[in-house]
């Protein structure tokens, strides 16, 4: 049985996913199609972020990227055989998806001081062994910023960690992972350039 502390909790990370991919505005047809499913899921079923509810539910991931916005960690997920961002199933006490996929990225790197864009750089929908069963994670997918001069450590949920450039990701590579981490250089390229034209003199 769920406390009611937990049941609060769903609720008010919820309403924090609604708020969240409401304002959001996604990158590509395919994504805003995965927009309104998630949202089409969270008005009708309040247990939508509950990893327990079935066929379908949230989650939340993040690709992790090293200071010189060069390079990302990956995981060589044990479940699924190939290499994946960082990230998992929302817990009752996190106060939004990102959050979420901050504590999974920190959970899974073993790297304190992570930094999250709370806004999702996009969503991916896939079907996974869970628990007992298949289940289908509508995973909603942020970009995160690993601390100068970080360590990672290996956890148990984790064959193995490695770093590997933005643009020369493994073969072994889901097709989402490369399409999330170009978004990711697209969106630092865009962060950058609007940096340079503040710091620019004005003539």
């Amino acid at each position: 049985m769920t406390r009611p502390d937990e049941q609060a909790g769903t609720r008010d990370l919820q309403r924090a996913a609604r708020a969240a991919l409401a304002s959001w505005t996604a990158p590509d047809p395919a994504a805003e199609r995965l927009r309104h499913h998630a949202l089409a899921l969270l008005d009708e079923h309040p247990d939508a972020t509950r990893r327990d509810r079935r066929p379908e539910h949230l989650t939340a991931s993040a690709l992790l990227v090293e200071p010189r916005h060069e390079r990302t960690l990956l995981t060589l997920h044990p479940k699924v055989g190939r290499w994946l961002q960082l990230g998992g199933h929302c817990e009752a006490d996190d106060s939004s998806l990102a959050a979420a996929a901050r504590r999974e990225a920190v959970e899974e790197s073993g790297i304190d001081r992570v930094q999250i864009d709370p806004v999702p750089l996009t969503l991916d929908r896939h079907t996974v062994r869970c628990g007992a069963g298949d289940a289908i994670h509508l995973d909603v997918q942020f970009l995160a910023l690993a601390p100068a001069a970080a360590h990672e450590r290996c956890s148990g949920e984790s064959l193995a960690l490695a770093w590997f450039a933005l643009d020369d990701l493994p073969d072994e590579v889901d097709l989402s992972v490369a399409r999330l981490a170009e978004l990711a250089h697209h969106r630092l390229l865009s962060r950058r350039s609007a940096s340079d034209q503040q710091a620019a003199p004005t003539p």
